[in-house]
């Protein structure tokens, strides 16, 4: 029995009187007492002394603690003959007594022996329930919240997902408007590339006969002045008195032309070569522009505005060129010719066959609408002008586009001067950056019907005014602003 007493002492000589487990860097204090240093220094938080002894209330200063090296040693040892025993959940790691109070200072379980050491007694500590309880309400608040925010996730989700379908779809659209364009292009360049061929070839017909016949008799007199001037050349070896008694001139050849006293060799008159006429190859082949690439019989900027349609916040220009939105509301008389409340106008030229073309500078305004719309139409709509009720416009509003077929965004900046073609047989309407000839919009093809009138209308309020450009004759021409 000696054994297990000196084991059972060994142990009771190696633990902690504070935290009941084995020493832990162990200190001895002036009555002889020892501790875990952690131990006794969070039992003696204050942070000035005397401070009592755990065990015998004996008075001592901190600063006394010394350390207790030996003891340390056979902690040790203890603690490898005899290892702690697990520590079953609920139950305190030092004291092995039921875990039954939460300490909201530093966030851990005690037992009832850790409330009674003194190291929580300036703490905030709680039944173990009621700290459960309060921690449960503010975790279910923190749920709510993620579940709010989870929520606005799904739905942000979701509006990213349709406006990458959205987007997917306008950069169709896009895609098969520029490829019919560009057919549309290719068929016109086919159809201009066979005219000129076609003119190539007939001024050559009609150009090369002559030049040939020209040249034929060009090389007839060359020869015969090669003879005639290998004769003179003869007759000027001859001495002085037989160059002047030789009567047996050189016969004239038929070009020459000396006048009544003249000597055969004294002057002679060539007939001309056939002046060189240069093919007919338009300039705008070398570098083609927007305007090049229209039919030769599209009327080119043949358009002015009509003060009869005009809103009553519209200001026109003198020449009927130019358009802008006024602060006040003018006093003119009301008819249904007359936009109102719509801020639009039209063009003056009604539009019934043919091809047309004009170019609007609309500058850096914010928003603007250009377009066409049938003389019948209703020009005191409240709702959206589309092509429903007559009207074919593209509407820019600051950061992206609209028409009656769809709204997208612009793949580039925004043109300040926009150029409108419309084939009214063809029923093509389509809108271009006159800066560099790209495809803006093109409506589908539309049967056209009835008076089409030009539309525009300055959405924004600016200084600077919407222009009607003045453009020059045909695709022929250098198209440029008068």
């Amino acid at each position: 029995m000696a054994a297990p007493d000196l084991s059972t002492n060994l142990q009771e000589e190696a633990t902690c009187a504070i935290c009941l487990d084995y020493f832990t860097d162990p200190v001895m204090t002036d009555c002889g007492h020892n501790f875990c240093r952690e131990c006794i220094r969070r039992c003696w938080g204050q942070p000035e002394g005397p401070y009592a002894c755990p065990e015998c209330r004996e008075l001592s200063p901190q600063r006394n603690l010394r350390p207790n090296r030996p003891l340390a040693k056979m902690a040790e040892m203890a603690r490898r003959l005899h290892p702690p025993s697990p520590v079953p959940q609920g139950v305190c790691a030092a004291h092995r007594e039921p875990l039954a109070a939460f300490c909201g200072d530093e966030l851990r379980l005690l037992c009832a022996a850790c409330e009674r050491s003194g190291e929580h007694w300036t703490h905030r500590v709680r039944p173990l329930q009621d700290a459960a309880e309060d921690l449960k309400g503010k975790l279910e608040k923190s749920l709510e919240h993620l579940r709010k925010q989870m929520e606005d996730a799904l739905l942000f989700q979701a509006q990213a997902e349709e406006t990458c379908a959205l987007w997917q779809k306008m950069v169709e659209s896009q895609r098969q408007n520029v490829l019919a364009e560009f057919e549309r292009l290719r068929r016109l360049l086919a159809e201009e590339e066979q005219r000129l061929l076609q003119r190539l070839e007939e001024e050559e017909l009609e150009v090369l006969p002559p030049l040939r016949d020209s040249a034929t008799r060009l090389g007839q007199q060359s020869a015969q002045l090669a003879e005639l001037i290998a004769e003179l050349e003869g007759r000027c070896q001859l001495p002085a008195l037989g160059l002047l008694q030789t009567k047996d001139f050189p016969q004239q050849p038929f070009w020459l032309s000396p006048g009544p006293r003249a000597r055969p060799w004294q002057g002679c008159l060539l007939p001309r070569p056939l002046s060189l006429v240069s093919p007919c190859v338009p300039a705008h082949v070398l570098g083609i522009r927007l305007q090049d690439l229209q039919p030769r019989d599209t009327a080119h900027g043949d358009v002015t505005l009509d003060p009869d349609t005009a809103n009553p916040e519209l200001v026109l220009s003198e020449d009927r060129r130019s358009v802008r939105r006024g602060d006040l509301r003018q006093a003119l008389p009301d008819s249904p010719e007359r936009f109102d409340p719509g801020p639009c106008v039209l063009g003056r030229e009604p539009l019934t066959s043919g091809r047309h073309y004009w170019e609007v500078e609309v500058g850096e305004r914010a928003s603007w609408a250009l377009g066409v719309c049938r003389e019948d139409a209703n020009r005191k709509e409240k709702g959206e002008l589309f092509a429903g009720n007559g009207f074919w416009i593209l509407v820019f509003l600051g950061s992206y586009y609209n028409s009656s077929e769809r709204a997208f965004a612009p793949l580039r900046d925004p043109p300040q001067r926009v150029g409108i073609f419309l084939d009214y047989e063809a029923g093509h309407l389509s809108f271009y950056s006159a800066s560099d000839g790209s495809l803006l919009y093109a409506f589908p093809e539309t049967p056209f019907s009835g008076t089409l009138r030009a539309l525009f209308s300055p959405l924004s309020s600016s200084p600077t005014p919407m222009t009607i450009c003045r453009l020059k004759g045909g695709p022929g021409d250098a198209l440029a602003p008068q």
